[in-house]
């Protein structure tokens, strides 16, 4: 049973075609737009995946290949639907017409799955990037150790970047010997001592690297020996803000992707929604070419003149008879069952 039934004249199915054909168009647009997003996100990844404990393509993935998609989908939408103006061109594509559709709704689908997953992400990639950063800070002092010799500069540049300092604060350098034994002087007493006095023998102590400095403090860096307050002058680093950068790099990292992924997924939702009102429409189109003559009024049911006349004329259960257009008093479509 129909729910809606509407009249189409040839002119109003013609002016429906055309006005889906420029939509399509659009969405081509709105496909290369998803293509391009996953690759900046792709970039941007790409750009510190030395830092990230493990690979975080899931998304940028996803959204390249639901871009390509949605571009020779579309494309193939407007053919149809420019197509469809002409009788004898629009014939040709009955068969693909099931297909077609099923293939664009799960392509719809896709499209959400790519917006939903932006904005969970965030989980995996705080997890890479605390696994990553920490892994990092331990190979800062390797720098003439092969695949290792970046570490130091990838750091410093991260640091002085974003403003931020160890992984999740600057007290993260404590625990670790940044500087490399080459540059140790080992014949300085107090030098031994501290290696010594360390049960795994490394050279720990209260300082950060020179890139944890914050840019806008107008104090000189006070870099080594930040708890010891005899060793600085008016200084006591329990009341003064330090001028060390106190953000970790962790949560600025995480605070770069997590805007990105947002906007993204933003502009992902945008062109689901526009997807949405664009897909059900090709039905009704088809569903007026067939229950309409080509030079006559047609009268559709929206949901019957649609899914269910794809369902039929894709399986063959009925063909139309076109041969009446030549006939100038035919006043109905002629609907032939095969069966």
């Amino acid at each position: 049973m129909a729910v809606l039934k509407v009249t189409f004249t040839k002119t109003s199915r013609d002016k429906l075609a055309q006005v889906l054909w420029v939509l399509n168009w659009v969405s081509v647009v709105t496909g290369v737009t998803l293509f391009s997003l996953g690759l900046f996100l792709k970039v941007e990844i790409e750009k510190r995946r030395e830092l990230m404990s493990k690979e975080i393509d899931s998304v940028p993935n996803m959204l390249i290949c639901v871009g390509l998609t949605a571009c020779a989908i579309n494309f193939l939408g407007g053919k149809i639907c420019y197509d469809c103006v002409d009788t004898t061109k629009f014939l040709r594509w009955k068969l693909l017409m099931l297909p077609y559709i099923i293939c664009t709704f799960f392509f719809t689908f896709c499209i959400l799955v790519g917006a939903l997953m932006c904005y969970s992400m965030r989980n995996d990639l705080e997890e890479s990037l605390f696994l990553g950063l920490r892994d990092a800070m331990r190979y800062y002092k390797d720098t003439d150790t092969p695949g290792r010799c970046y570490i130091k500069r990838t750091m410093d540049m991260l640091q002085m970047q974003f403003q931020c300092c160890g992984n999740g604060g600057y007290r993260d350098w404590f625990h670790i010997q940044w500087i490399s034994n080459r540059y140790l002087d080992m014949t300085n007493n107090e030098v031994v001592e501290r290696l010594r006095s360390n049960v795994e023998g490394k050279y720990l102590i209260n300082g950060v690297p020179f890139s944890c400095c914050g840019l806008h403090s107008p104090r000189p860096c006070i870099q080594h020996q930040i708890t010891n307050n005899s060793a600085h002058y008016h200084y006591d680093y329990q009341k003064e803000e330090l001028n060390l950068n106190r953000r970790g790099c962790r949560q600025a990292l995480l605070e770069h992707y997590t805007q990105i992924m947002q906007s993204i997924g933003l502009i992902v939702l945008i062109i689901w929604l526009f997807e949405c009102i664009l897909v059900p429409s090709l039905p009704q189109v088809i569903g007026a070419h067939v229950h309409g003559h080509p030079h006559e009024n047609g009268t559709l049911p929206l949901l019957q003149g649609s899914v269910l006349t794809l369902l039929a004329v894709d399986r063959g259960h009925h063909t139309l008879d076109w041969s009446a257009a030549t006939q100038p008093h035919t006043q109905k479509s002629v609907l032939h069952s095969v069966c």
